[in-house]
């Protein structure tokens, strides 16, 4: 296409493979965008287009990224608010016959397979070396390994007693990324002989990215790798994970480092059996947490932090899950 369409926060650049976005810098725009630069998208990576109203006199050109080919959506799992998904472009209203074209164009350029599920990530994830400062500690990786470096004024007693922590990506199985916007936000790394995580006590099942970005539960081994026992700790307990708070582990730094992990672990291990069952239809989560979210949401909604209209669909969202 070779075609340049220039929104609101982005600029899309339009090639013969793929859509290069780039992230304007500014106070205005989200520090997410400002962190990720500018992404490459091949058309391979997508699964759809849409073109919808948006707010104040806008419109809103999306491509929709199919499951499993981006680090970054996979680590967020659906997390991430609107107005930081990355596949969103806001153009003023006039621009609305543009926006319509290039939607049709992108549409003759997906994949015949674009409906189906990725075997592999398509899309890069952000490049280390990278670091953060979460509550309890910092947080750093070098493309080989994940480091935890505990700080004396966060710590738990045991994660001092465990002192800190390296991990090669080579012995992880995933990572549980919950967002620092949670009450309980931390990031988990998952060792090869861990099991899936209790949602009762940090994290679910549905949480896991293991190397196919779903996982294997328990009883079994999908890639020769034995089964173990369920973690029981909570992630302030846990010495494989660091804890997020008001400052810490913001969304900015902590997404892009978890992607970047995420898409190491899934390059350095085999691929599941198809035959492997699927983490995320395992069970239900528990009632009690999904209970404490749905509180949690209505806070930020009275707060004016979440719109009607997030707060009906988030809510909605937590409903499906019991």
């Amino acid at each position: 296409m070779g075609d340049v369409l220039a929104g609101i926060h982005a600029t899309w650049e339009f090639d013969t493979d793929s859509v290069l976005i780039r992230f304007e810098r500014g106070i205005r725009t989200p520090k997410l965008f400002q962190s990720l630069r500018e992404r490459r998208i091949p058309y391979a990576a997508l699964s759809s287009v849409t073109l919808t109203p948006g707010k104040r006199g806008t419109v809103v050109l999306r491509a929709v990224p199919r499951a499993g080919a981006d680090p970054l959506v996979e680590a967020a799992s659906g997390q991430l608010k609107e107005g930081c998904d990355p596949y969103r472009l806001v153009l003023p209203a006039e621009r609305e016959v543009l926006a319509e074209y290039y939607a049709d164009e992108l549409r003759a350029l997906l994949d015949p397979a674009s409906d189906e599920p990725a075997d592999r990530f398509l899309v890069a994830a952000p490049e280390a070396p990278m670091n953060f400062k979460a509550y309890d500690g910092r947080a750093g990786f070098d493309g080989e390994r994940v480091s935890f470096r505990w700080s004396w004024t966060g710590a738990s007693s045991a994660k001092w007693k465990a002192g800190d922590q390296s991990f090669k990506v080579s012995e992880l199985a995933g990572i549980v990324w919950r967002s620092p916007e949670a009450l309980d936000g931390y990031l988990r790394l998952l060792p090869r002989a861990a099991a899936p995580v209790d949602h009762r006590t940090g994290g679910s099942l549905g949480d896991l990215h293991g190397p196919d970005g779903s996982g294997s539960a328990g009883g079994g081994s999908a890639d020769g790798v034995p089964a173990a026992a369920p973690v029981t700790r909570a992630a302030d307990q846990d010495p494989a994970a660091v804890l997020f708070g008001l400052g810490y582990g913001p969304v900015h730094e902590s997404l892009p480092f978890a992607a970047a992990v995420l898409e190491s672990v899934r390059r350095t291990q085999p691929a599941p059996a198809a035959s492997a069952p699927a983490l995320v239809n395992a069970g239900r989560r528990d009632p009690a947490d999904i209970a404490e979210r749905i509180h949690h949401l209505g806070e930020l909604h009275r707060a004016g932090l979440v719109t009607d209209a997030e707060y009906t669909t988030k809510k909605a969202q937590l409903l499906a899950e019991l």
